[in-house]
């Protein structure tokens, strides 16, 4: 079965998982007085992930909800307004900044232009119209097809923040598979944002946790903000082991992940009939539209599912492949011959 739902799949080998056994753990509760933690395995990830995307200080939380979560709230209160994409997982599946049972903050929704970027002169707009403080940025972004913010782009948004009084904050999921696409640093791009959440769950393969990063000041009141909602740990330093490890040894290889997706786009080009692709694939993932099929995008996942090939729903005609460690060449290269075969069917 070639299982293609999600890079969240990465799993972790031996050496990943030895790095746990000399892990030095501590209270990450108990905070000193320059507001660190006392595991001292967390610290180093918080700061060689700080140190990767330019920003002064990190903050290891489980999830990268909770990681968007703390980063938004460090800037806004409830029912304030709040710049995101109408397609931006933080608002569409993450949800509780904007549910009206919890945060309520109100959301300002902005659209791609036709390069699949966020539109700088709507935001603009936006901005200047709505009076809200804060930008959200998803790079590179879930639902469209795992399009990147180029770094020209970034700049023209920061510019507009700045004109507007906002600050920015970007979901960085998989912002290092967007670093990988552009073959920048990560810093070259985060230099434009205000805050930024990086998953090391996905991409670089470690089995659980996301890292925000700001400045001092901001993850001090973020690291407030993870305690109430529940996300104070003890000695998560046998969570943040594996990501210092992914961090020191899997990085290079995403560029793998993005050549399989475009093999399997390469070979579907020209020859689907009842599917449609994304204009280009930039990145780890592929979306295709089953909206002219006679099936819905379930019924695919189903059909594709008995064929040996696992894939996911999105949005609500579309279905995703996501490429990871793991995932190979051949993988690509089957996964398009099912698609084929199916396109032949539906």
């Amino acid at each position: 079965m070639i299982d293609l739902r999600s890079d969240t799949l990465t799993m972790p080998d031996a050496e990943m998982l030895e790095s746990i056994l000399t892990a030095k753990l501590g209270d990450d509760g108990r905070v000193d007085a320059n507001g660190r933690g006392e595991d001292l395995t967390i610290n180093q990830l918080e700061d060689m992930m700080a140190e990767l995307t330019g920003m002064e200080a990190g903050l290891l939380c489980p999830t990268g909800t909770m990681g968007n979560t703390c980063g938004v709230l460090s800037w806004c209160k409830a029912k304030d307004r709040v710049l995101v994409h109408e397609q931006q997982h933080l608002l569409l599946t993450e949800k509780f900044l904007f549910d009206e049972e919890y945060c309520r903050m109100e959301p300002i929704k902005y659209a791609m232009n036709e390069h699949m970027t966020p539109d700088v002169e709507q935001i603009d707009r936006l901005l200047a119209e709505s009076g809200a403080k804060l930008l959200c940025l998803e790079n590179t972004h879930n639902f469209s097809g795992g399009y990147v913010i180029p770094v020209a782009e970034m700049a023209k948004l920061r510019a507009v923040a700045d004109k507007h009084g906002a600050h920015i904050h970007m979901d960085g999921a998989r912002l290092l598979h967007a670093a990988a696409a552009l073959g920048v640093p990560v810093k070259e791009i985060t230099q434009y944002v205000d805050s930024v959440m990086v998953c090391i769950s996905k991409g670089i393969g470690a089995p659980v946790g996301s890292v925000l990063c700001s400045t001092k000041a901001q993850i001090a009141k973020a690291r407030e903000i993870r305690k109430v909602i529940g996300g104070g740990m003890r000695q998560a330093g046998i969570i943040a082991a594996p990501g210092i490890y992914a961090l020191e040894h899997n990085l290079e290889r995403m560029k793998e992940d993005i050549a399989n997706a475009k093999l399997t786009a390469s070979l579907l080009q020209g020859k689907l009939k009842k599917l449609s692709m994304q204009d280009e694939v930039q990145s780890n993932i592929l979306v295709l539209d089953v909206s002219k099929a006679s099936v819905t995008p379930s019924e695919f996942c189903a059909l594709a599912e008995q064929k040996g090939l696992l894939i996911k729903t999105v949005l609500k005609t579309c279905v995703r492949l996501v490429y990871y460690r793991g995932i190979t060449s051949e993988d690509a290269k089957k996964a398009a011959a099912i698609i084929l075969e199916l396109d032949q069917q539906i």
